[in-house]
């Protein structure tokens, strides 16, 4: 009998990365790998990385820099937002066996695993499965893979991957490309396996989730049928985008009891000079009317929302506009993230001109605001 190879999965960021390390942790079991308790006692550890702010990147540095240095012989796959930047690449080319994006995660690593397999004894016994299920396919979509959820109440389920909307801050277009819906049909049969494992609750992911769309069915249109289909479960959604946060979803909320009255919808800024740099089309006003408006339809309804402070040019006047964003809606909760110039972005050539301890002061006030 052939020694057990183990993995282990380190997951940075959103939501949307714990649900693909679940679809990661999946995939590693059908090849035959068990999960280890420990980075250290993992033969292949990957690295789900979250590029949005430069704590989780450093984080992520730190702990490769420390396994490799400890434990030369285990392999690492970087995989995230991470794993496709050039300056992200040659500073762990000596510590990282294999950079993926995570559209092209079973290919790329069943390639590697693989390659291992015919070294490495602890690795012998996926050889023979990954040639039958990964080597001999042109494709395979990541999204179809059955995840290995780690919570048997509530379940993560993307609808959608990628963004087209290029805010001038953000990694994520260029990380994970445009924007891909998942086919209603997918994400049905998804659903109908956890309505049977009788999940209560189910968060419906995206990294702009209400501009879901798969040939006759907008996001509004999907959730009506999936909310009538299984009015056992609550529907919750992430994350939706002010300029797709429309009437009809707004009144398909409103007649279906089991979607939650919490919506989140980011801000990030409540300034209209901030909010233009940030190639956020839409002003403070437009913001705070779809907010009247959706209380107005939706009974209950309430707020959560992200916002930046410190983004280049931000004045103390800006910063107030926010300031009295959060006081006319007075949020539930709030992700207050302190500016991070992110290599590649458009928003990156302005530099980091406001202080950290400015960015300190900023994020404290907001968030005793909740």
């Amino acid at each position: 009998m052939y020694p057990t190879a183990f993995y282990y999965i380190k997951t940075f960021g959103c939501a949307m990365n714990t649900s693909d390390s679940e679809r990661i942790a999946s995939f590693l079991e059908k090849q035959g790998f068990v999960l280890a308790d420990k980075t250290a006692a993992a033969d292949l550890v990957v690295f789900n990385t979250c590029g949005v702010k430069q704590t989780a990147e450093n984080r992520a540095y730190s702990m490769i820099h420390v396994l490799k240095k400890n434990y030369k012989e285990k392999k690492i796959v970087l995989t995230g937002c991470l794993a496709n930047r050039k300056d992200v690449r040659q500073r762990l080319k000596n510590k990282v066996d294999l950079f993926t994006e995570i559209k092209d995660f079973p290919q790329n690593v069943s390639s590697m695993l693989y390659m291992l397999s015919c070294i490495n004894s602890k690795i012998l016994n996926t050889k023979y499965q990954i040639q039958d299920t990964c080597l001999n396919k042109k494709y395979i979509n990541y999204l179809s893979i059955k995840p290995k959820h780690s919570n048997q109440f509530q379940a993560l389920v993307p609808i959608m991957t990628g963004c087209n909307n290029f805010c001038s801050y953000c990694i994520v277009p260029y990380a994970r490309g445009r924007e891909v819906s998942r086919s209603k049909k997918d994400i049905v049969s998804e659903i109908e396996k956890l309505a049977n494992k009788k999940y209560k609750e189910i968060v419906l992911l995206g990294q702009n989730v209400n501009s879901y769309c798969d040939k006759k069915n907008n996001f509004p249109k999907l959730l009506d049928f999936l909310a009538k289909k299984f009015p056992q479960i609550i529907f919750k959604f992430l994350t939706s985008h002010p300029k797709d946060f429309s009437q009809e979803l707004m009144e398909v909320i409103a007649k279906n009891k089991n979607i939650s009255r919490e919506i989140h919808l980011p801000i990030q800024s409540g300034s209209n000079k901030i909010l233009k740099a940030m190639n956020r089309p839409y002003t403070q006003k437009h913001y705070l009317d779809l907010i009247k408006k959706a209380r107005k339809i939706i009974l209950g309804a309430s707020f959560t929302t992200d916002v930046i402070v410190g983004f280049p040019g931000e004045t103390e006047k800006d910063f107030q506009e926010s300031v009295k964003v959060f006081q006319k809606v007075k949020y539930n909760e709030a992700f207050v993230n302190k500016y991070s110039p992110r290599p590649g972005t458009a928003a990156y050539c302005l530099g980091d001109p406001i202080d950290q301890e400015e960015k300190k002061r900023r994020e404290k006030f907001l968030r005793k605001m909740i």
